[in-house]
């Protein structure tokens, strides 16, 4: 359950054509459009472990491949731009010595510790999935906000880059299984700054009890689900994190009731960690579990490990540089990054006439398929609406690498370029 969320997502948390099945569960492996221009399944090992890099014209896995036009369309229900789908199949969470990696394999050390191995595990499902698995499974109301294209990247109005790994819960309870952690790349447009990135990484966990289970506590079925759900994560956060104070706050999710937050106080200051609460009956229901009673949790593995590993910048995750990946070490939880990057940034101011059509994230992704990862923060510093009725907001853009120094010319041709597609795609008038 993606409960640990975005802006955007606050109020919630955090059967498409384009899948095969593999032993009931879609993973990526199996993730092949039925579309004639994708290319067969290879014979050989499908094996994550022989990944290569997307190219913008095909997405290449253990011999699935996954062309460009079946994810990013000339449409207008599509919405998923080149630099999104070039990460698909990239799995930081995958790789042992990512930091990424090194926080999912130490939660899995925890649960197969603590719970004897009983928690399946996956971290390869697909990320695309349906409208009704990524939204109505969940009991997402249909009017809510992150059914916005401006808030999830759309396919078409069927088929979605998966906002959480929540997307899967469904199909898993009706294959079977009663405890299980996914994990996750997610994609959500959003905003731009340090925190903020469209595509990040989740963990959901899950588990579900029998009645014989809490009749013999003496307890009712709510309580006895809320109270092995706050006993497995306050353990969970003392495995990450030492000996915190931690707290829990109620808060409301659309899946869960009850639903609560843990916080803990890591270096003089309250930090939120997971969402999570006590499933929905109406979602045990619709996948054949009616009796019983379950709980769920979601956090997001970028979150905590800015935290432990002490990395300043989300985009760091994705860099490739020696002087960021050789810091390191497979099983080391907690190495504090050294930072390389003294690189100043540069700021460029942009003002425009707003339509009624304008969002913000809208903007951002404008910014992001030009700049790339050398836009550090997309900030509004200036609003006012004229006598005319007219707004005009003012943008801040911070241009900055984390790996080599920018040229005036760079950067003066990368907002040239970032002017002209706000003007012609957002229907705004440049001041």
């Amino acid at each position: 359950m993606a409960m640990v969320i975005s802006s955007v997502h606050a109020t919630l948390f955090a059967r498409a054509s384009f899948f095969c099945q593999s032993n009931g569960i879609r993973s990526f492996r199996s993730c092949l459009p039925f579309s004639s221009s994708a290319a067969s399944v290879s014979t050989g090992n499908l094996s994550w472990k022989k990944w290569r890099q997307p190219v913008l014209s095909a997405l290449d896995l253990g011999g699935v491949k996954i062309s460009r036009e079946d994810v990013v369309r000339d449409d207008p229900t599509n919405n998923v731009p080149d630099n999104i789908f070039s990460k698909l199949g990239m799995q930081l969470h995958r790789r042992d010595q990512h930091p990424l990696g090194i926080l999912k394999n130490a939660i899995y050390e925890y649960f197969d510790t603590n719970y004897s191995n009983k928690f399946n595990k996956f971290d390869d499902l697909c990320p695309i999935v349906s409208v009704k698995e990524n939204f109505d499974d969940v009991l997402v109301p249909e009017d809510h906000v992150s059914r916005s294209y401006n808030d999830t990247y759309y396919i078409d109005p069927q088929t979605v880059l998966r906002c959480h790994t929540s997307a899967h819960q469904a199909e898993l309870l009706r294959s079977g299984y009663t405890h299980f952690l996914v994990t996750g790349d997610v994609y959500r447009r959003d905003s731009i700054d340090s925190t903020h990135y469209p595509v990040f990484h989740q963990m959901e966990g899950f588990r579900v009890f029998v009645p014989e289970e809490w009749e013999a506590s003496g307890m009712d079925a709510t309580l006895f689900s809320a109270t092995d759900l706050k006993k497995c994560l306050e353990g969970l956060a003392r495995h990450l994190f030492g000996a915190v104070e931690m707290r829990w706050v109620d808060t409301y999710f659309p899946f869960t009731n009850p639903s609560f937050e843990l916080e803990i106080y890591f270096k003089e200051k309250w930090l939120e960690v997971l969402g999570c609460g006590v499933t929905e009956q109406e979602i045990l229901k619709r996948n054949g579990k009616p009796n019983n009673v379950a709980w769920a949790f979601g956090l997001g593995l970028e979150r905590l490990a800015m935290v432990l590993f002490d990395i300043p910048d989300i985009r760091l995750f994705w860099s490739n540089d020696e002087r960021f990946t050789s810091q390191f070490s497979k099983g080391q939880l907690g190495v504090k990054f050294k930072p390389f990057s003294k690189y100043p940034p540069c700021y460029k101011d942009m003002s425009f006439w707003i339509s009624e059509s304008f969002t913000e994230n809208n903007l951002c992704e404008v910014v992001r398929g030009i700049a790339g990862d050398l836009v550090e923060e997309v900030q509004l510093i200036d609003n006012f609406t004229n006598k005319k009725g007219m707004t005009s907001h003012c943008y801040r853009i911070a241009y900055r690498s984390m790996e080599r120094s920018l040229t005036d010319d760079e950067i003066n041709d990368l907002q040239w370029k970032v002017r002209e597609q706000v003007q012609s795609k957002l229907n705004v008038v440049l001041r």
